[in-house]
Formats: C-alpha cells, structure tokens, sequence
C-alpha cells in the first residue's frame, strides 16, 4: 500500500483563516467553530504570515494572564511557520513535528497556494509509528556520530 500525502490525508479541506489585527479571542471563536486546533494569520494579499495554535493560546496568553479580547493575533502567533509541501509523505511530516515540536503544518505549494493545515490527528497509527521509528534510527545515529 502507497503511503499517504499530507494532502490526501486532511480530514478538513477547507483553510482556516483570520488577519493579523483579529483579537485572539475571535481566533479562539473560530477555531471553536471549525473545530480545530490552529487558525493560518494571512495578510490583505492572502500570504501566510504566521499561525495561532491552541497551545500558542495556552502558553504565550493564558499564561501570561493577557486579555483576549484586546491582543491581537500578530502579537502571539508563530510568525513563518515550517510549512510542507502536499505531496509530501504523511511519515515524513510526522517525523518533522517529532522533532520540531509542532502539532500543526500548514500545507503550501510551490505557488504558495494554501490548500490546509496538516494535524497528527490526520495520520493513521501505522505512518505515525514509521515516523516514531524513523525519529528513533536518528537519534541513535546521532548519538552514535557524537
């Protein structure tokens, strides 16, 4: 069996999207909506300026006790974001937010066109733990080169 896309395997197709002055609470209210985890920040032009994920809420709103409802998303997003392309490998994309530590990756082509957002929860058990042993074989080889 071929192994999946990052594309073929979205589970939502259409992009999540807000501008970069959205208050993180109308991002919070829109994740809720679609039912996700990240919402792309674009601009006028619709270029990818960064990401709002709901750990980004946690960790850089939440925790610093900022008011939602007045920080806007430019403030606490990712900026430029580790994007993919869509025909890579759902292994593949695992494996870099294994060892980037992200949960999201925004799919791009080469136009820079913005097809999706790319989730763990879209891979299957089985391409996670390809990436999980492939993740495992390169920690090993480091260690092994010092």
């Amino acid at each position: 069996m071929a192994e999946r896309t990052v594309f073929q395997s979205l589970s939502q197709r259409h992009v999540v999207s807000l501008g970069p002055q959205a208050s993180v609470w109308e991002s919070a209210c829109v994740m809720t909506r679609a039912n996700c985890g990240s919402v792309l920040i674009l601009d006028t032009a619709g270029a990818l300026l960064g990401i709002l994920t709901e750990r980004d809420l946690m960790t850089r709103v939440l925790a610093k006790a900022l008011n939602p409802q007045t920080t806007p998303t430019a403030e606490v997003m990712t900026p430029n974001p580790h994007c993919v392309d869509p025909h890579t490998k759902v292994s593949e994309a695992v494996l870099i937010m294994i060892e980037r530590g992200f949960r999201h990756l925004p799919i791009v082509t080469p136009a820079n066109k913005i097809l999706g957002v790319f989730s763990v929860r879209d891979a299957l058990p089985r391409e996670i733990g390809d990436a999980v042993s492939l993740a495992e074989f390169n920690d090993q080889v480091n260690d092994a080169l010092g």
